[in-house]
C-alpha cells in the first residue's frame, strides 16, 4: 500500500500492460465486521421477518436491515438474540413489552410468496412510546433481490426518523490488488454499500486507480496503465462499454473528478511540463487549463454547486487544500491545520470536506467544517489512513487504511462513533468510491 502523500500524482509514476477488458463476474467478496457502537444511538427493535408458507430465502431481511441501522452510528438496533416477542404486523405488538426492553421504535414484518419467483416483503414501523403507526409499505421483487428490498427498507426507516434520507440502497467502488510480481491482478470492484454483490467492472495486469462515479451512478471514471502509461476511461456500468477519455503519451493522465452536471471531467495533466488540473468536456473532448503553478496540483474534487474545484497543491511548501472558481483563476487555500493536507471529499450540501491529515507519521482521516471557521475533528485512529468518499448523504464515511503488508476499507459513521471494517481475505483493497443515490 503506498503512503498518502499527493497520492495519485506519483503513484501514477508507475508502468502497465494488459488490459483483460470490462466483465461482469462476480469476485470475491470482502470480510465484514461492524466494529464499535454508539450509547446514546437511537434504540430500535428489527423483529425478525415471518415467512408463511414460503420456501427458505437466501436473505434473512431483518438481519439486513438491523446491520445498515446500526453501521449508520445513529441506531442502536436491539440484537436478534435479545428479541423475546416475534409480531408481525401492528396489531400484534405488546407494546409493554418493548417499552420494558427500553426500545423507542420497532419494525415488523412478513414475507408471502408473490408467484412466478417473486416474493412480497410487507413492513411496519411503530413507535414504541406513542404506539402511533408511522410507516406501512411493501415490496414485491425476486427472492434473489432481497437485499436490495431490506437496504431501501432501512432507508425508508432511517429518513421517518431522522428527516434525512438514507443512503443504504446504494453502491461502493474500489480497487482490489491480488497477487504477487508478475502474477498480480488488479481489478475494479461495484458492491453494495455494506459490501455486499461486489462485481468486478474491469480486470488488469497492472495498476488500476482512481475510480469515481458520475452523478447518476451509471458510469465510473478511472485510471489504468494498459498502454504503458496512465490513460483514463469511462466505463458504462450498463452497457460494460467504456471510453477512452484522457490519453496524452507525455506525463501523467490522473485523478478525475465528474462535475456535477456529468458533463465534464476534472483530471489532473502534467504533459505540459508538471502536474496541473484541466476540466475536460466530454461531449467536445475541449480541455480548459485551471491552474498555472510550478507546484504540484492534482486530486479535483468539484463543489456540488459546480461553481469551484477543491483540490491538493504543494504550493506552500507542503500538500494542502485549496479552491479555485471552476472557470479558471487564483487558488485560495483553506486548509491551515496540521502540516500535510490531501485527498479530499465534499460532502453532498457542502457544509463539510473530509480529507487526509498528516502530522508526524500519522495520516488519518480528518473532517473540517466550512461553515464554522474551518473546525476540524478526526474520524479515523490512522496511523495511514486515506481515500475518503462521503455516502451521498453524509452520514457515512467510506477510506482507506493500510495495516501491516496490506490495504482494507473502513466505512464509519459520521461521528467515527462506528466503524465497518471490509478486508479482502487474500489481497489488498484501495481507492473506495461511495456512489451517489439510485435512481429509482
Amino acid at each position: 500500500m503506498r503512503k498518502p502523500n499527493l497520492l495519485h500524482a506519483l503513484v501514477l509514476l508507475l508502468a502497465a500492460a494488459l488490459f483483460a477488458g470490462p466483465a461482469a463476474a462476480q469476485t470475491s467478496g470482502l470480510n465484514i465486521q461492524i466494529v464499535g457502537g454508539v450509547k446514546t444511538a437511537t434504540p430500535i427493535a428489527v423483529v425478525p421477518f415471518a415467512q408463511p408458507g414460503v420456501a427458505p430465502l437466501p436473505t434473512d431481511v431483518a438481519d439486513v436491515i438491523r446491520n445498515d441501522l446500526n453501521r449508520c452510528g445513529k441506531f442502536r438496533a436491539l440484537a436478534k438474540s435479545d428479541i423475546v416477542e416475534f409480531p408481525s404486523k401492528g396489531a400484534d405488538i405488546k407494546f409493554a413489552t418493548w417499552r420494558l426492553l427500553k426500545q423507542d421504535f420497532i419494525t415488523v414484518g412478513s414475507i408471502s410468496d408473490a408467484g412466478g419467483g417473486m416474493v412480497k416483503v410487507s413492513y411496519e414501523l411503530w413507535d414504541v412510546n406513542k404506539q402511533q403507526n408511522l410507516l406501512a409499505a411493501y415490496y414485491t421483487a425476486p427472492a434473489g433481490d432481497l437485499r436490495g428490498v431490506a437496504h431501501q427498507i432501512a432507508d425508508a426507516i432511517y429518513q421517518k426518523i431522522t428527516g434525512v434520507r438514507g443512503a443504504f440502497w446504494t453502491r461502493i467502488a474500489y480497487i482490489t490488488q491480488v497477487g504477487l510480481g508478475n502474477n498480480t491482478t488488479y481489478s475494479l470492484v461495484v458492491a453494495d454499500s455494506d459490501g455486499y454483490n461486489p462485481q468486478v467492472v474491469a480486470r488488469s495486469h497492472e495498476s488500476l486507480m482512481s475510480p469515481a462515479w458520475s452523478p447518476d451512478g451509471k458510469k465510473i471514471a478511472y485510471v489504468s496503465f494498459e498502454s504503458g502509461n496512465s490513460q483514463i476511461y469511462v466505463q458504462d456500468l450498463t452497457t460494460g462499454a467504456r471510453q477512452l477519455v484522457e490519453s496524452h503519451a507525455k506525463g501523467i493522465n490522473g485523478a478525475p473528478a465528474w462535475s456535477p452536471d456529468g458533463k465534464k471531467l476534472a483530471v489532473a495533466l502534467s504533459y505540459v511540463g508538471n502536474l496541473e488540473l484541466f476540466v475536460l468536456d466530454l461531449a467536445t473532448h475541449q480541455e480548459t487549463r485551471l491552474t498555472h503553478n510550478l507546484a504540484i496540483d492534482t486530486e479535483p474534487v468539484w463543489a456540488p454547486d459546480g461553481q469551484s474545484i477543491y483540490f491538493t497543491s504543494d504550493r506552500s511548501g507542503r500538500p494542502q487544500i485549496y479552491q479555485i472558481p471552476a472557470s479558471g483563476g487564483t487558488g485560495q487555500r483553506i486548509s491551515f491545520q496540521g502540516t500535510y493536507n490531501s485527498n479530499c471529499s465534499i460532502s453532498y450540501d457542502g457544509k463539510e470536506l473530509a480529507m487526509v491529515q498528516g502530522n508526524g507519521n500519522v495520516y488519518r482521516i480528518a473532517v473540517m467544517d466550512l461553515g464554522l471557521g474551518g473546525q476540524v475533528h478526526f474520524l479515523s485512529p490512522g496511523p495511514l489512513d486515506f481515500g475518503p468518499s462521503w455516502a451521498p448523504n453524509a452520514s457515512m464515511l467510506l477510506y482507506g487504511a493500510t495495516e501491516g503488508p496490506r490495504g482494507v476499507l473502513y466505512a464509519t459513521s459520521a461521528d467515527g462513533m462506528v466503524r465497518q471494517r471490509l478486508a479482502l481475505a487474500n489481497g489488498s483493497v484501495s481507492d473506495p468510491a461511495w456512489g451517489p443515490y439510485r435512481q429509482q
